[in-house]
């Protein structure tokens, strides 16, 4: 079911003619952590929604105080919560996601519901074949004890810092770790470790529809939850469409680079590849008089 804050969002994109714009958020994280990148994408001149994973509290400190809403939470029940949003808008919307949220972007894509999709440190799905090390050692923080399949799973700051703050300061790893991070479900680490061995996995994409659209698979270089490698083979089989696929390497960028001090190297990128392939030509008037964007922190 959709919050009020959601309706209320999906509202809102209707009720213009911009195009909207659907960030997808992954473990760990909340919808609050698009808020800097909803600013930008208005002032170009779209509408944005963040939806959250099913049940997801609003704010970090009701997730930290209510941890349990998280757990067994599935990759289908999220993908399907973010595609019950797209099918409820009246223009087809961009999608753009971050880690899981990157991979159901491209799920979503692959069900013809997306104009153009940008897929940040995309987690891996069936057919992406590479396990670096670095990505095994993140991933064990939920896949070391079994019972956390039923589980929502904290980071500890250290675990934090070498799974998303690898690439900052040692202060600014501290304060995005008490800005953001939250528990998880497990149940999706789970699914993506076996779905290459499992044909009915939810944790795949089909990369070759034609109703895929123009996508943009984004891979910060420096990534130990998904390192280069992980995020390249998902670009080479997302490459096999007819639409239009590019690839963007940052260097120097962790798992938080949607969250850090750099974030707004990547939020322009994306943007200028979604504004290549949808135009936008909205007057400054009509983006001045659209309602604010409802806090979510």
């Amino acid at each position: 079911m959709l919050t009020e804050r959601e309706k209320e969002e999906i509202a809102r994109a209707n009720a213009g003619t911009r195009r909207p714009v659907v960030f997808v958020h992954g473990l760990w994280l909340l919808a609050q952590s698009w808020d800097r990148w909803r600013t930008l994408f208005e002032d170009a001149g779209f509408i944005t929604l963040a939806p959250g994973w099913p049940d997801d509290p609003e704010t970090v400190a009701e997730a930290r105080d209510k941890p349990d809403v998280f757990a067994r939470k599935t990759v289908k029940q999220a993908a399907d919560h973010y595609a019950s949003v797209a099918d409820q808008l009246k223009i087809q919307p961009a999608i753009v996601g971050h880690s899981f949220g990157g991979m159901i972007a491209q799920q979503l894509a692959g069900r013809g519901l997306s104009a153009a999709t940008v897929a940040i440190d995309p987690a891996p799905f069936r057919g992406v074949l590479p396990l670096p090390f670095s990505a095994l050692r993140v991933a064990s923080a939920v896949l070391a004890n079994p019972a956390n399949y039923k589980r929502a799973v904290p980071l500890t700051y250290e675990q934090f810092r070498y799974g998303f703050a690898n690439a900052v300061s040692e202060a600014e790893a501290h304060e995005l770790h008490e800005a953001y991070s939250v528990p998880t479900s497990g149940v999706p680490l789970f699914q993506a470790a076996v779905a290459n061995l499992n044909p009915w996995t939810e944790v795949k994409v089909d990369t070759t529809t034609h109703k895929r659209g123009p996508m943009l698979v984004i891979s910060g270089l420096d990534d130990h939850t998904v390192p280069r490698a992980i995020a390249h083979a998902s670009y080479m089989r997302q490459k096999k469409n007819t639409a239009p696929t590019e690839w963007l390497e940052i260097p120097q960028r962790g798992h938080s680079l949607t969250i850090d001090a750099g974030w707004q190297v990547v939020a322009e990128a994306a943007l200028a590849f979604i504004r290549k392939h949808l135009l936008v030509d909205e007057p400054l008037k009509a983006r001045v008089q659209s309602p604010t964007i409802r806090p979510s922190v």
